[in-house]
């Protein structure tokens, strides 16, 4: 009977193995404030952080706090961020937030998950990411990447972010939640890939639950 989880013992190993395999692993996206974290997470949604970089190294230039999205009509946001996909969407919800922030917070990022998702275009992942980042809070955002990955590993064995969220919750240290979220997103992008996973060059395959099941195909 094949398992679908790892033992805490192999999932030491991982967590280990990740943390010498990505040392330095951080968002890849580019920011200076909490607002702007904000912003690029939103603009990221189904855009890669490369394309988002380019977009918000324009679009911080000029306007990088909430009063100053004020300035700008939704055409006009709507040219600015074209590029990254669902923009219209995107833009809506970015000038609905900036006026919440506003009129609520005084310009600045609410420090709860709570808030955080009463913002258009906010949902858990994106608070978590904000959280993590910039306030220090422990928190696992589930992306495409971690969620792949992770049950592919055998972290977790779950068919939503939800669920995948409190397994790794459960089976990852607390102190270790949010470097661990890097590493699985590092992880996702260079080696552990949705179409082609590089199994072959992948220091986890001895533990990976997906290349023993796929060996024994």
């Amino acid at each position: 009977m094949q398992k679908n989880m790892l033992t805490k013992k192999e999932i030491k190993t991982i967590l280990h193995i990740l943390s010498k395999t990505y040392p330095d692993a951080r968002t890849e996206l580019n920011y200076n404030s909490p607002f702007e974290l904000l912003i690029a997470v939103i603009l990221s949604a189904q855009c890669t952080d490369k394309r988002v970089n380019k977009i918000t190294a324009v679009l911080f230039e000029k306007y990088n706090k909430a009063e100053d999205f004020l300035e700008l009509s939704q055409g006009q946001l709507e040219e600015i961020i074209r590029s990254c996909g669902f923009y219209r969407n995107k833009s809506k919800n970015i000038l609905e937030t900036c006026r919440i922030l506003c009129d609520q917070y005084q310009g600045e990022i609410p420090q709860n998950r709570e808030d955080l998702m009463k913002l258009p275009g906010v949902g858990r992942k994106t608070a978590n990411v904000v959280l993590s980042n910039v306030f220090g809070k422990d928190t696992i955002a589930v992306d495409t990447h971690v969620f792949r990955v992770s049950n592919r590993l055998g972290l977790a064995h779950a068919k939503d972010v939800w669920t995948t969220e409190k397994q790794l919750m459960k089976n990852i240290p607390q102190n270790l939640w949010s470097q661990a979220h890097h590493w699985l997103i590092l992880h996702g992008r260079r080696i552990c890939k949705a179409r082609r996973p590089g199994c072959q060059k992948c220091p986890l395959s001895a533990s990976c639950l997906y290349y023993r099941k796929d060996s024994l195909a």
